[in-house]
């Protein structure tokens, strides 16, 4: 009974654990044998016989036959007589082999035995999730929400492995509840008390990265390569993409026809607005491409500082920057460089800063404008009312009163 209970916890534990026959069938002999050491001293003259599948074990003890009365060690020895109870044609000198039953062991070794095994097996488990998922890192996987804390959410795996997902490595807009299935990358990966930590994000670079090489079969096979990807989770991220067949636009290849290939991304990743980027080794080119969809008349090169400074009409100014200046910020990490922009004026124009109206419009009003870009009032002026209202998020009063202080300046 003890062995059929032992061996059934085995099989289970291999059938659900995915521990290879090797590595159990070795951890379920070393258990045994340190049990032997204790109970006997030595495991040396001990065989011990596993057969996993049957679900059985076997344990022989090998005893040389010295003659009655001179039994010195009872565990590597056995009296002509006591052999002879076995097999009458047992002598003085030879080995006799016989079974030793796990009963005879006595109630707490088996205890000691199954929770030794125990252990082992948890040990085994955790080193497998471990360098499973470490050599996944960077690498998606799909997982279904078991539980939503306020922190972090708890998702199980295929094998029902525990997956952490942070609350900061979430995308702002990201909801799950209990049931629903994720898909993250595989962050990093540590031990804490012992216990492997599987960290997952959905905010990382790397995990957009991933989605392209999904969707986009051209990247998957190399045709394609991503060589940069910059991001703000949730809201707009750039990619900067470059083909090496020249008949291959990797930008449409990228977008697809009306965009249907990277819509799926784009709805994975919350709606976040995702600009693919030809790059280009020229500088200025690449520059250029990355403020799109502002028109740049100019760019102009401090090599030495890592800074370009760029040159735009007016109402282009506030395309270049983006809301909050998000779209500028992303240029710049996107291209490496420090981005500087510039209002290109005509000759016979004349423009007044915004700050000379501090008498008329409040501080924190003409802030909001020099957040979207606007810091003169000809650039404001050159916006739509519709489109400064969406951009400040400014009350409409608010709005109509600056639009009359600033048109009275040039009337």
């Amino acid at each position: 009974m003890e062995n059929i209970n032992l061996i059934d916890s085995f099989a289970e534990f291999k059938e659900l654990k995915n521990i290879d026959r090797a590595t159990m069938m070795s951890v379920i002999e070393d258990v045994f044998r340190s049990v032997l050491i204790r109970q006997f001293g030595t495991d040396e003259n001990y065989d011990v016989i596993i057969n996993i599948d049957k679900g059985d074990f076997e344990i022989w003890r090998n005893r040389v036959v010295v003659e009655d009365g001179e039994l010195e060690d009872p565990n590597t020895q056995i009296t002509l007589s006591d052999a002879q109870k076995i097999d009458t044609d047992y002598e003085v000198g030879e080995d006799v082999t016989d079974e030793v039953k796990l009963i005879d062991f006595g109630r707490r070794a088996i205890l000691n035995l199954r929770q030794n095994l125990a252990s082992k097996i948890l040990e085994l488990e955790k080193d497998h999730i471990y360098g499973k998922y470490k050599n996944k890192i960077g690498e998606i996987v799909t997982g279904e929400v078991y539980q939503v804390w306020k922190k972090e959410i708890l998702i199980l795996d295929d094998e029902g492995n525990e997956l952490i997902l942070p609350k900061s490595e979430q995308i702002p807009s990201d909801y799950f509840r209990k049931g629903d299935n994720v898909r993250a990358i595989v962050y990093k990966v540590e031990l804490r008390n012992n216990n492997p930590l599987i960290i997952l994000s959905r905010t990382a670079s790397a995990f957009l990265e991933r989605l392209f090489e999904l969707e986009i079969p051209e990247i998957f096979d190399g045709l394609i390569t991503i060589k940069k990807i910059v991001r703000v989770p949730g809201e707009r991220a750039k990619v900067a993409v470059e083909s090496y067949d020249e008949r291959i636009d990797p930008v449409g290849a990228c977008v697809g026809m009306k965009g249907s290939r990277i819509h799926g991304i784009v709805r994975e990743l919350r709606n976040e607005n995702i600009d693919v980027i030809n790059y280009s080794p020229n500088t200025q080119l690449f520059i250029k491409r990355a403020l799109n969809p502002a028109k740049i008349i100019s760019i102009k090169i401090v090599e030495d500082h890592k800074r370009a400074e760029v040159y735009l009409r007016p109402e282009e100014v506030s395309l270049a920057i983006g809301k909050g200046g998000l779209n500028i910020r992303l240029a710049s990490q996107l291209t490496g460089y420090e981005i500087d922009v510039y209002r290109e004026m005509e000759e016979d124009d004349e423009d007044v800063n915004l700050d000379e109206f501090s008498d008329e419009i409040e501080g924190w009003v003409i802030d909001a404008f020099k957040a979207i870009g606007c810091d003169s009032a000809k650039n404001v002026l050159s916006i739509p009312r519709a489109e400064l209202i969406k951009r400040t998020d400014l009350e409409e009063e608010t709005i109509d009163e600056v639009i009359k202080v600033l048109r009275s300046e040039f009337e």
